[in-house]
């Protein structure tokens, strides 16, 4: 089945055709006016962006989003839920205060926060997929609780995944705590030959899931992975100086990219009809919204899609991203030229499109897309 994309350049030569009343254009033409209903409770989803990073989607953008659920008369909300790694945003105090000191005030966007998952992501419901890898997903309460689903993501790039767009603000960005580790499970660091034994990841790691043994022999100490403490959480991955941590690319990634689309699907099990999406195709970086700095784009700027199916829009927004020249001056291993894999690009081991082609055999849409741009 063929899925609906509309699309909107950033070009402007009037206050008509300003980036705000795209987004307008773009919610009515695709009918998102007609989703929600006098009083819904509605979760517009997104990310508030960790401290230290400035690329996340806009609060003044948001606020038009807002405004356009509100003449629907339905009640929105800004969400997201806490971050398995132990960063700003792992519990709902400092996950607000974040969101706050990054422009998420009720002033800008008129929204209340409400962090999905409660103060320490301790409110989650298990909804039955009964999927390959997934039987029962632990999604944070509010989202389930919510009469309706607005997505609006940051399309970007992402170490593990390749890319990050509405599938998976569905699959990370709806899931507990809990949820998110049973998503990277499958996916735990290894640490190399190459180690130098510099302790970094004994520092970073949160759970003291890095042993420390003292080797009388090389008179110095030694470092391990206790794989039965570790949540998985990347931060030795991350932190690792001399890139001596690795992971299991060709087995242990597929499998996690699938439990993303699985647990995509639990997060909108029965509003299949109250939910929609809009990717915005602005600083495209390398990395997800999660690490506290920005790096350079990988492309241009391109727009706004809107769409009824979360396949479809990131099938379209990675179609519209590789349709451009590749920015030299970023990460990007090579010059990318039209046509050519950005992701890829940077992220040399992951094939992103695998999360497109599972998310599809789920059920949870198509990739054959119409891009109708506006």
């Amino acid at each position: 089945m063929t899925s609906n994309v509309y699309f909107s350049n950033l070009r402007a030569r009037s206050d008509d055709n300003n980036k705000g009343n795209k987004l307008v254009k773009l919610f009515k033409k695709a009918k998102f006016n007609e989703l929600f209903d006098e009083k819904d409770l509605i979760g517009l989803k997104i990310h508030f962006g960790e401290r230290g990073n400035d690329s996340y989607i806009s609060p003044t953008l948001i606020r038009y989003v807002v405004d356009e659920i509100k003449k629907t008369g339905a009640n929105p909300f800004l969400t997201d839920t806490n971050t398995l790694y132990h960063g700003m945003r792992h519990d709902s105090v400092n996950h607000f205060i974040t969101a706050i000191l990054n422009g998420f005030s009720y002033s800008v966007v008129e929204a209340p926060i409400i962090i999905a998952d409660g103060l320490s992501s301790e409110n989650e419901v298990l909804v039955d997929i009964n999927q390959k890898h997934v039987k029962s997903a632990k999604i944070a309460g509010d989202i389930i609780n919510a009469d309706g689903l607005l997505v609006a993501s940051h399309f970007k790039g992402h170490g593990l995944s390749g890319f990050g767009g509405a599938v998976k603000n569905l699959a990370m960005g709806c899931a507990t705590i809990a949820g998110k580790l049973e998503q990277h499970e499958c996916a735990k660091p290894i640490m190399t030959e190459d180690c130098i034994n510099c302790g970094v990841c004994f520092k970073v790691c949160p759970v003291d899931a890095i042993a420390k043994e003292y080797v009388e022999v090389k008179q110095d100490y030694e470092y391990s992975i206790v794989y039965d403490k570790c949540i998985a959480c990347m931060n030795c991955w991350d932190g690792c100086p001399e890139e001596s941590i690795d992971l299991d690319w060709e087995k242990e990634i597929p499998e996690f990219i699938e439990r993303m689309a699985e647990y995509a699907l639990a997060s909108v099990k029965g509003k299949s009809k109250k939910v929609g999406y809009i990717n915005f195709l602005t600083n495209i970086t390398p990395d997800c919204d999660c690490v506290p700095w920005s790096d350079a784009p990988i492309v241009p700027d391109i727009g706004f899609l809107a769409s009824s199916d979360p396949v479809a829009i990131d099938a379209a927004s990675v179609h519209l991203i590789n349709q451009q020249k590749g920015n030299s001056d970023s990460m990007l291993h090579k010059n990318c030229g039209h046509g050519e894999d950005k992701f890829q690009g940077v992220w040399e081991n992951v094939d992103g499109t695998q999360l497109l082609r599972y998310s599809e055999k789920i059920g949870l849409g198509s990739q054959d897309f119409r891009l109708i741009e506006i």
